[in-house]
């Protein structure tokens, strides 16, 4: 009896201090917390609006040049306007867009969704403005004038751009800056899509790349402002409306579904070495022919034009053509076609530097690449087979979903665009397979694949491009320090060829560790008049060593936070 009473008062005196201790952080803490989560807010109100005068933006200019009553007839219109036309408005919207990235980018590049998860792992949360901006504005030109991408990319970066804005305003630190960005990027894609919940698991998953639970209530509380200010403008409907609720014959046909995750595995990749190789091919082009970067993208809007005037399907983000998919009003052979095309055309599109993302023409390609598996299956096994739409409906999940690099985002994002969420085991395997297979061939993803072609090395995870972080200025050891190294070593070394710039970083001075076998290296600098070495100081092995740990510390201490 004694030994119960001593448990209960122990047990007591625990919920006590745990009281304590939470009324102790709602005090001293509480205020900040809410404080961000306001900010979170206003981040969440703002790119909740950006996305929707994106959408807008791209409607009304759809509406002029084509006379399309709404991205999901663009197509439809453009069939029934004269051949010169067609292969003029992408040539002229390329040449807009090319003088805008020209003019106000140092590269004639788009920035995008790469971009983002780049400044979330490298910038403390930060993204380029002015770059962003004209990027933004050449996407909305882009997706209006024919070019065959998907608006959800530069509706990412755009987003970044106001946090980034808020960030600097706020003087936000590294942790601060990542969980506003995560913030506004849950806002947009939740905006665009209407779907809250993979909005936000979209931004932890895909560009903060954890899922730190001190992030979750902020950027849910954004996706949830981003959602209600589409909802505001459209209502509670969902982008794509199904024919009817799919039947999945369950155990029988779940091998089939298997065999589709593989076969739309293999497409995603295609997709992305599609978009690698045009951007490789047009590089080497514009390199042999002098071509001026403002043109490049003139020239993609004339290919682009070109198609069109045979297959009008390609033009634009593809909503239509991805919901004639999902409710099977394409023969197989249509499926086949508008899906190879499809593909073309993005890389044409990505390759000529005319802006947009890739997230729709994937969706694109993947209803496309699952209606026709589906309509060969069901005809080879009818007796054990669903509807063929459902095969569709997975397709277009599972190549997302691998050329994103985001299985569990994804799969949210394909139940909350359809409304169905009772063939979630379908979805569910093809995802898997899909994603799994593709990220074996590419760098996990396309954005990630992106930034590898770039020397940026986030695909391997924080222990490689944390090594990118550290700079060797910032812990060498001085000629007047105490624990200096002996200069006479220094000298022999520098003559022998062995020291590393002052500006590098411990991605560079690690592997000359390796190399050499050496305690420390010298640290030089070079005059630009004589470009000889001067030496600044030592960075030694076990210096560098502590810095690694430390960027290695605070980023799972942030991770687990």
């Amino acid at each position: 009896m004694a030994r119960n009473r001593s448990i209960l008062s122990e047990q007591y005196d625990q919920a006590v201090i745990a009281c304590r201790d939470g009324w102790r952080v709602l005090v001293h803490r509480g205020p900040s917390q809410i404080q961000f989560w306001f900010i979170a807010l206003a981040i969440g109100i703002a790119a909740g609006f950006a996305a929707l005068f994106f959408r807008k933006g791209i409607e009304a200019l759809e509406a002029f040049l084509y006379r399309a009553g709404g991205t999901e007839m663009i197509h439809t219109a453009a069939a029934e306007l004269p051949w010169y036309v067609l292969l003029t408005i992408p040539a002229v919207g390329g040449l807009i867009v090319g003088l805008i990235l020209h003019r106000f980018t140092p590269d004639g590049r788009v920035r995008s969704v790469a971009d983002v998860i780049e400044g979330a792992a490298l910038r403390d949360g930060r993204v380029e403005t002015r770059a962003g901006l004209a990027s933004a504005a050449a996407s909305l030109i882009t997706l209006s004038s024919g070019g065959s991408s998907g608006r959800e990319g530069p509706v990412v970066h755009l987003a970044a751009v106001i946090s980034t804005k808020v960030c600097r305003w706020i003087r936000a630190d590294g942790i601060t800056g990542r969980d506003l960005l995560g913030c506004a990027v849950a806002a947009a894609v939740s905006a665009s899509f209407n779907a809250p919940i993979a909005g936000a698991l979209f931004a932890l998953e895909v560009v903060l790349r954890h899922f730190a639970v001190h992030a979750f209530a902020p950027i849910v509380i954004a996706a949830v402002a981003g959602t209600v200010i589409n909802r505001l403008e459209f209502g509670d409907v969902t982008e794509f409306t199904l024919a009817q609720p799919g039947a999945l014959q369950f155990y029988v046909e779940l091998p089939a579904f298997l065999l589709l995750g593989l076969t739309c595995g293999l497409v995603a990749v295609a997709l992305m070495k599609a978009i690698f190789f045009a951007e490789d091919v047009a590089n080497h082009l514009q390199a042999r022919t002098g071509l001026p970067r403002w043109l490049r993208p003139a020239c993609a809007g004339l290919m682009l034009g070109a198609i069109a005037i045979f297959f009008p399907h390609i033009i634009g983000v593809g909503y239509q053509t991805t919901s004639l998919a999902l409710t099977g009003q394409l023969a197989l052979h249509e499926a086949v076609v508008f899906a190879v095309l499809k593909t073309v055309a993005v890389a044409i599109t990505m390759g000529g530097r005319m802006g947009g993302g890739v997230f729709s023409p994937a969706l694109m390609v993947g209803a496309l690449t699952g209606l026709a598996f589906g309509l060969i299956a069901t005809a080879i096994f009818p007796d054990v087979s669903g509807s063929y739409t459902l095969y569709a409906l997975a397709g277009m999940g599972a190549v997302a979903a691998a050329v994103l690099g985001a299985p569990i985002s994804t799969t949210l994002i394909v139940f909350e665009l359809t409304g169905d969420w009772q063939t979630g085991l379908a979805v569910m395997v093809a995802v898997s397979l899909s994603t799994a297979l593709a990220s074996r061939l590419v760098d996990r993803s396309f954005f990630l694949t992106q930034l590898e072609r770039r020397g940026i090395h986030l695909a391997a995870g924080p222990q490689a491009y944390l090594l990118a972080l550290v700079r060797v200025g910032g812990i060498m050891r001085a000629p007047d320090d105490p624990r200096a190294a002996p200069l006479p070593e220094c000298r022999d070394m520098i003559a022998e060829g062995i020291h590393i710039d002052v500006n590098s970083t411990l991605e560079t001075a690690l592997p000359v560790f390796d190399r050499t076998g050496a305690t420390f290296i010298p640290v030089v600098s070079h005059a630009a008049d004589t470009n000889v070495p001067e030496l600044q100081g030592a960075l030694f092995h076990i210096d560098a060593l502590k810095a690694y740990n430390r960027a290695l510390a605070a980023t799972a201490a942030e991770e687990h936070s």
